[in-house]
C-alpha cells in the first residue's frame, strides 16, 4: 500500500489514553507523520508537557475535545441532574421515572438540612410524598389494565410491561426532586472543565461535592485537562436563586395570558420574514443566486416560495433530518408546565433554555386518572404538604427548598430555538408513547408555529395526531 492510499482507523481508548489520543490530532496540524505514528511516539509525560504548554498556556483548548470521557454518576437527586446536565456539548442517559419505581427512602438528604431545624419536616415531606406514589401505583394500574385491556395470548409480564410506562408516568407527579437519580454522561475534556466550573459554582452542597468528585475521577483520565478547574464568582452569582414577589396570576403581569389544566405555551418572539429568508438561504445553496437577488425573489413571489420550500423539504422520508437552512428562523417561546415536562424540554440541548427557579408557587398540575383511581384526596393532601415544606424552607434557603418540590408542581422556562430544532422536538415529543404533558406542549408549540410560518410549518411530519387542546382535556384535570 502507498503512502497515498485513504486509511479509516481508530484511535483507540482502549491502548491509548484520552489526552495522548487529543494530543496525537492536535499534532497533525504541523506534523507530516501519520496519526498512529504520531501517537506511538508519544508518552503520558509528553502528553501532559504539551497540554500544559498549548491548551493551558496558550489557550488552545480546542485540543481538548478530543480528549472523551464516560462518567457514571450515582444515587444523586434530580435536582443536581439539573446542573450536571446543563451542558450543551454532552450526552446523557439518565434512569427513567416513567419505567422505574422508587421506594419511600430513595431520596437525598442534603446536608445543609441533616442536623437542621427543618430537617424533620424535610423527610417527613419527602417520605409522605413517596408512600403516596407507592400507594397510587396498585390503582393507578386498574385504570391502565382499563384503558389498555390484555390483548389475546398476552401474558400478564407482557402485559404489564405494555402499560407499566402509562400508569408509572401518572404516579411520578409525586415524586419530589430529591428522589435519587442515575446518569451517564459523555463529554470531553473542554466541556467538562467548564462543567466542574458550573459545579462548584453552585449554591447546593451536594452539586459541589459531586463536582469535586467529578474532579477527582477525571484527574485520572485528563491530569492536565481539568486540574486547574476551580469555583468562579461569576459563575456562583449567576447561580444564586433570587425569588421575587408572586404574581397574583401564574403567568406573571398585567399582560400575561391565562394558563390551562397542564399550563401554557406562549410565542415571545417569532419573525414572519425569516421564512422568506430561509428559502433564500436554500436558493443561494441550490443555485449560487447572490442572497440580496435570492431573497428578493422570495420575497416577491408566493408562487417561488411554494417551489423553494417543495425543493427544500419535498422529499424528506420519514428517518430524515430537515435541511439546515430552517436554522435561519429562530423562535424565543415561553412554557409553564409541570417538573416532569421540563425534564423532557431541557433534553433538547440544542435549543437555549432559560429556566425560573424550582419553585410552588405557580400551583401543580392534577392529572385526570388520579380521579379515576379515587386518589385525588391523597394526590392533593400530598401536593399541598409538599408547598407547605416548601415554603418553610424557602424562609431558610430558596435553593434548598427545590428538593422537595414533587414533579407535578409547574414550572415557568423560556426556549429559543430554530425552526430546525423545532421539527425535531416536536415531531419527538408529539408521539403517543411520549409523556403525555411534554405532548401537549410539543402540539401547541408545533401549532403557533404554523400559525406564523404556515409555509414551512406544514411539512412537520404530525399526522394522525390529536390537537394539544383535546389531548390536554384528556390527560389533566381543571385545577
Amino acid at each position: 500500500m502507498s503512502g497515498q492510499d485513504r486509511r479509516v482507523y481508530l484511535l483507540s481508548p482502549r491502548t491509548l489514553s484520552p489526552e495522548t489520543i487529543a494530543v496525537a490530532f492536535a499534532k497533525t496540524s504541523r506534523s507530516p507523520e501519520s496519526f498512529d505514528v504520531i501517537a506511538s511516539a508519544l508518552s503520558e509525560e509528553a502528553s501532559a508537557q504539551f497540554h500544559e504548554r498549548w491548551v493551558v498556556g496558550y489557550g488552545h483548548a480546542s485540543v481538548a475535545e478530543h480528549a472523551v470521557l464516560h462518567i457514571a454518576l450515582e444515587n444523586i437527586s434530580r435536582l443536581a441532574i439539573e446542573c450536571i446536565e446543563s451542558n450543551r456539548l454532552a450526552s446523557y442517559t439518565e434512569k427513567s421515572t416513567r419505567y422505574q419505581m422508587w421506594d419511600r427512602t430513595a431520596f437525598v438528604v442534603p446536608a445543609e438540612i441533616r442536623n437542621a431545624s427543618l430537617g424533620n419536616l424535610y423527610r417527613q415531606t419527602c417520605e409522605l410524598l413517596l408512600d403516596t406514589y407507592l400507594a397510587s401505583l396498585a390503582p393507578l394500574r386498574k385504570v391502565a389494565q382499563s384503558a389498555f385491556p390484555r390483548e389475546d395470548g398476552e401474558s400478564e409480564a407482557r402485559w404489564d410491561g405494555r402499560i407499566r410506562s402509562r400508569y408509572v408516568d401518572v404516579a411520578r407527579y409525586l415524586l419530589p426532586s430529591a428522589v435519587f437519580a442515575n446518569v451517564g454522561v459523555t463529554l470531553n475534556a473542554r466541556s467538562l472543565e467548564h462543567a466542574i466550573r458550573k459545579m462548584l459554582s453552585h449554591p447546593l452542597a451536594e452539586v459541589r461535592d459531586i463536582g469535586e468528585d467529578v474532579r477527582r475521577v477525571a484527574l485520572q483520565e485528563v491530569p492536565t485537562l481539568v486540574k486547574y478547574a476551580q469555583a468562579s464568582p461569576y459563575l456562583s452569582r449567576l447561580a444564586q436563586t433570587k425569588p421575587g414577589p408572586v404574581k397574583d396570576d401564574a403567568s406573571g403581569g398585567a399582560n400575561s395570558e391565562a394558563l390551562g389544566p397542564a399550563g401554557g405555551v406562549f410565542l415571545r418572539h417569532a419573525d414572519a420574514a425569516a421564512e422568506a429568508r430561509a428559502l433564500a438561504a436554500a436558493v443561494v445553496r441550490t443555485e449560487g443566486l447572490a442572497y440580496s437577488q435570492a431573497l428578493r425573489a422570495m420575497e416577491n413571489s408566493p408562487e417561488r416560495r411554494r417551489a423553494a420550500a417543495q425543493d427544500l423539504l419535498g422529499e424528506m422520508g420519514q428517518w430524515d433530518h430537515p435541511s439546515r437552512e430552517l436554522e435561519h428562523v429562530t423562535y424565543s417561546v415561553e412554557v409553564v408546565a409541570d417538573q416532569g415536562a421540563y425534564f423532557e424540554a431541557k433534553r433538547h440541548r440544542m435549543l437555549s433554555l432559560t429556566s425560573a427557579p424550582l419553585t410552588c408557587e405557580l400551583g401543580y398540575v392534577t392529572p385526570r386518572w388520579m380521579a379515576e383511581a379515587n386518589l385525588l384526596e391523597s394526590y392533593r393532601r400530598a401536593m399541598d404538604a409538599a408547598r407547605g415544606a416548601y415554603q418553610k424552607i424557602a424562609h431558610e434557603n430558596p435553593a434548598l427548598a427545590g428538593y422537595v418540590v414533587p414533579n407535578g408542581y409547574l414550572r415557568r422556562f423560556l426556549m429559543t430555538l430554530n425552526l430546525r430544532e423545532v421539527y425535531h422536538l416536536c415531531e419527538l415529543r408529539a408521539r403517543p408513547n411520549a409523556h403525555f404533558a411534554m405532548r401537549v406542549v410539543a402540539l401547541h408549540l408545533a401549532e403557533l408555529v404554523r400559525q406564523v410560518h404556515p409555509l414551512l410549518g406544514s411539512w412537520m411530519r404530525l399526522e394522525d395526531l390529536p390537537d394539544w387542546e383535546s389531548l390536554e382535556a384528556d390527560y389533566f384535570l381543571q385545577s
